[in-house]
C-alpha cells in the first residue's frame, strides 16, 4: 500500500545514522522499490560555471528565506548561475500560491511537493524529472520514489514537532516535562502553569494560532497527532480508515478535548485572528510557556535573538503513555521537467547537498537536520536539537498528514478547528463534524 511506504525513516536509520550520519527514507513516497543501498559519500561537487543561466527555486518555508537566498547569492558568486529564491509560507499558504504560479504559465525549475497528493499532482502534469543518476542519491535514504522506482523528489531536510516549551519557565513553575506523556500530566502541567501566571509573567500557557491563513497547522499538522499518536512507526491504521470515510470515535473525542485544552488556554487574540508572526512572537517574548511549532522555527528565533532553552514533550492527548514526537521527511524539492534549465537545477541540488557550503547552508544557516549522510555538522537551534535528542531515543511517530487528499485537511478540517477554537462548537460538535468531512472525504475544490 503507498501509505506504508514509509520507506526508511524508520527507528533504525533515526537512531542509527540520521545525525553523525544523517539518513532515513522517504517518510510517504508510494514507491515500492528499496533505495540503492549506499556506498561512500559522494566526493565534494565544485559548482559548475554557467554565465547568464538564471533558475528559479519555490520555497516552502518561509522561515529559511533568507538563508536560502544567502546560499543562492554564494552560489552566483562561484558559478554565475542565478538561482531567484521565491518562499511562500507562515500567513500565505505555499500550495494555491504555486498554483497559482503554474496556472500563470509560470514554470519555475526547482519547487517543493509533500507527500503522496503533492507527487501525483506533479506527475499527473508531467513535471517530475527523473533523479535517479545523480550522486547525491547514494547518500541518503530519503529520496522520493516513483511507482517505477525512479527517484523523483530530494529530500529538503528532516523535521518534527511536538508542544515546544520554553525550560526556564517551566522550571520556575516546577513542571516535571516527563510527566506530561499523558492528557492526565498534560492537563496538570497546564493547571500549574496557569495558577502562577502572574507571577510567571505570561499572558497564557500555549501560543496557538487557529485562525485564517493557519489551517496549515491545525488541518494538517495537528491532524497528525489524530493519525499518528502512540501507533508503531509503520501502523497506517487511522489513515487507512480515514482514506474509506472512518473515524475512531473515541480517540477522536481524546483528540478534540486536548486541542480545545490548548484553545482555553491560548491568548484568544492570537488565537483567532493572530498570524504566524504574533503566534511565534508571544512565545519569543515569554508571554506563554508552549508554542504549538516545529523546528522550523529555529531560523525565526535565531534571527530574533531568541536564545533562551526549549524543549518538547508530547502532545499527549491519550490517558496511555505516549512518549515521542512527530519526525520524518517532510517534503522533497523536484526538478521540473517542463523548465527550461533543468541541467542548472541539477547543479544547484548536487551543489547543495555535496559541497561544505551546502552543507553550512543546511544546518549552521537554515537550521535544518539534513537528509544526508556525509553532513557531520550538528544543528545548533534549540529545537532542531531536541528533534535530533528524541529520535536518537527512538521516540518518535510518523508523518500521514500528507497522505490526505490534497486540501482536505486546510480547506475542510482546519475550519472545523477554528469553530471550535472561537468557542462555537463543542469537542462532540467538533467529533460530529470532522466524522461528517471524513464520511465525504476527497479532494478541496
Amino acid at each position: 500500500m503507498k501509505k506504508k511506504l514509509l520507506a526508511c525513516i524508520v527507528l533504525a536509520a533515526l537512531i542509527l545514522g540520521m545525525f553523525a550520519a544523517c539518513g532515513g527514507n522517504g517518510d510517504d513516497a508510494p514507491a515500492v522499490t528499496e533505495a540503492p543501498a549506499a556506498t561512500e559519500a559522494p566526493a565534494a561537487t565544485e559548482a559548475p560555471s554557467a554565465e547568464g543561466v538564471e533558475i528559479t527555486l519555490v520555497n516552502n518555508k518561509i522561515e529559511i528565506d533568507a538563508p536560502l537566498r544567502d546560499f543562492a547569492n554564494l552560489y552566483y558568486e562561484e558559478t554565475g548561475v542565478r538561482v531567484h529564491i521565491q518562499s511562500f509560507g507562515g500567513e500565505s499558504p505555499y500550495a494555491p500560491a504555486l498554483t497559482a504560479m503554474l496556472n500563470a504559465g509560470q514554470e519555475p525549475e526547482i519547487f517543493v511537493f509533500e507527500g503522496l497528493a503533492g507527487f501525483e499532482d506533479a506527475r499527473d502534469a508531467g513535471r517530475l524529472f527523473d533523479l535517479s543518476d545523480q550522486p547525491w542519491v547514494a547518500d541518503t535514504d530519503m529520496a522520493y520514489y516513483d511507482e517505477q522506482g525512479r527517484v523523483v523528489g530530494f529530500p529538503v531536510a528532516v523535521e518534527g514537532w511536538g508542544l515546544g516549551y520554553n525550560v526556564a519557565i517551566l522550571e520556575e513553575a516546577g513542571v516535571d516535562t516527563s510527566t506530561m506523556v499523558n492528557i492526565e500530566g498534560v492537563r496538570a502541567a497546564f493547571a500549574q502553569v496557569e495558577s502562577m501566571r502572574d507571577e510567571l509573567g505570561l499572558d497564557a500557557v500555549v501560543s496557538m494560532a487557529a485562525g485564517p491563513g493557519m489551517t496549515w497547522v491545525t488541518g494538517l499538522h495537528a491532524v497528525n497527532a489524530y493519525l499518528a499518536l502512540g501507533l508503531d512507526y509503520y501502523d497506517t491504521s487511522v489513515i487507512d480508515a480515514m482514506l474509506v470515510g472512518e473515524v475512531d470515535a473515541d480517540r477522536l473525542l481524546a483528540f478534540a478535548e486536548y486541542y480545545n485544552l490548548i484553545f482555553e488556554h491560548s491568548i484568544r487574540a492570537t488565537l483567532l485572528t493572530g498570524g504566524y508572526d504574533q503566534q511565534l512572537g508571544d512565545f519569543a517574548a515569554g508571554r506563554t510557556a508552549f508554542i504549538h511549532q516545529g523546528n522550523w522555527i529555529d531560523p525565526t528565533f535565531e534571527e530574533w535573538g531568541v536564545d533562551f532553552e526549549m524543549g518538547y514533550v508530547p502532545h499527549a492527548f491519550l490517558s496511555e503513555t505516549t512518549n515521542g514526537i512527530f519526525v520524518g521527511a517532510p517534503s522533497w524539492y523536484l526538478v521540473n521537467a517542463r523548465s527550461e534549465n533543468i541541467d542548472a537545477a541539477l547543479d544547484f541540488l548536487n551543489f547543495m547537498a555535496s559541497s561544505q557550503a551546502g552543507h553550512e547552508y543546511m544546518v549552521l544557516h537554515a537550521g535544518m537536520v539534513p537528509a544526508f549522510r556525509s553532513v557531520t555538522l550538528t544543528p545548533q537551534g534549540p529545537l532542531s536539537s531536541a528533534v535530533q535528542a528524541w529520535s536518537a531515543a527512538g521516540n518518535v511517530f510518523a508523518w500521514h498528514q500528507n497522505e490526505m487528499p490534497s486540501g482536505f485537511g486546510m480547506n475542510i478540517l482546519g475550519p472545523i478547528f477554528a469553530q471550535m477554537a472561537a468557542g462555537d462548537i463543542t469537542p462532540a460538535e467538533f467529533v460530529d463534524l470532522f466524522t461528517t468531512a471524513v464520511a465525504n472525504i476527497g479532494p478541496a475544490d
